[in-house]
């Protein structure tokens, strides 16, 4: 008797632990039924807030970001005012703001040079996009001077960046359809403020007469300005920072100076003054009196929350810095 009493103790908590099983399985699917909603792919990688989170490499990208992403989006440049680009390491932080980024804008073309394997590793685990990709390569002027295919500073030819932010927004709504309307109309208003900063800058450069069109800079930065504004463009270095100049450089630029008469040469903000300075001293020991014609940005926009902290307010500064010096 005892042991029919205890093989039904044995079913009893048999059947008390199957039934347990099932409330759990039960209780977590009614729960995941209750939860489940049509969401894009932003809601179910940036959680809570929504937002799509965006790490870019320089200012002028992260600009375009929060233009077009507008509340959408939380946007985190690794490089700030100042920063050279061609000579930037990624720091322990930098690591981190990618990995926690939904996606990841960069220009490509090599300007980002000592970054390139970082943003490779990357690309296998989230869209890392490359904003100058969609610019065709007929367009873009080559970068032997420095061993690279192609001048990486695209955002100096407006009409490449306008490119560039339609890339941005094909992304954005590619990422989180849900907010495509948002995304287009923002875009289409950005567009068309770039298309205005476009016809000013021809036409500003174009008041300029034309033997004195010379933009004479510390580093080949402006060659798209240059071909896209009809203005010759000079420079001590070679399209990246990392090229070392020599004294051959500044005797040659030196003696363009003095032969052509011209009167304003230019400084950059993430390119150190000597190098220009040289120049400067070598055309007065000639007899030449140089000035410097104000200071520009290249490769970095201006400080946070500022007119040339934005892309349009940075490209109205040079163009207007440059315009005064050279009438």
């Amino acid at each position: 008797m005892n042991r029919l009493h205890e093989r039904a103790a044995k079913r009893r908590g048999r059947w008390k632990r199957v039934s347990l099983v099932v409330l759990i399985v039960g209780s977590v699917m009614a729960l995941s039924a209750c939860n489940s909603k049509p969401a894009s792919v932003a809601e179910d990688k940036a959680g809570d807030a929504g937002k799509v989170r965006i790490t870019t490499t320089i200012g002028m990208i992260a600009d375009i970001a929060r233009e077009i992403g507008g509340e959408h989006v939380e946007v985190t440049s690794l490089m700030k005012s100042g920063v050279d680009p061609h000579l930037y390491k990624a720091s322990q932080g930098d690591i981190s703001k990618l990995d926690k980024a939904d996606i990841i804008f960069y220009n490509g073309l090599h300007l980002e040079g000592k970054m390139t394997e970082i943003l490779q590793q990357m690309g296998g685990k989230k869209p890392t996009v490359a904003v100058s990709d969609p610019i065709d390569r007929k367009e873009l002027r080559s970068g032997d001077d420095v061993g690279t295919q192609y001048d990486p500073h695209i955002w100096f030819n407006v009409k490449h960046w306008m490119t560039a932010s339609e890339k941005v927004r094909d992304e954005l709504i590619r990422f989180d359809s849900a907010h495509e309307q948002d995304y287009r109309s923002k875009s289409d208003a950005y567009l068309a403020k770039l298309k205005e900063l476009d016809t000013y800058t021809r036409s500003e450069i174009a008041s300029v007469s034309e033997g004195a069109r010379v933009l004479v800079t510390a580093h080949d930065a402006f060659g798209y300005f240059g071909d896209a504004y009809g203005i010759k463009v000079m420079a001590l270095q070679g399209m990246s920072t990392a090229s070392e100049y020599g004294s051959k450089d500044v005797t040659d630029l030196r003696d363009f100076l003095v032969a052509n008469k011209i009167k304003a040469v230019f400084i950059e903000t993430s390119v150190p003054q000597k190098a220009i300075d040289a120049v400067i001293e070598g055309a007065k020991q000639k007899g030449h009196e140089v000035k410097i014609g104000g200071t520009l940005y290249s490769d970095a926009m201006g400080e946070e929350g500022t007119n040339e902290g934005t892309y349009i307010g940075m490209v109205r500064h040079n163009v207007d810095t440059i315009v005064k010096a050279l009438k």
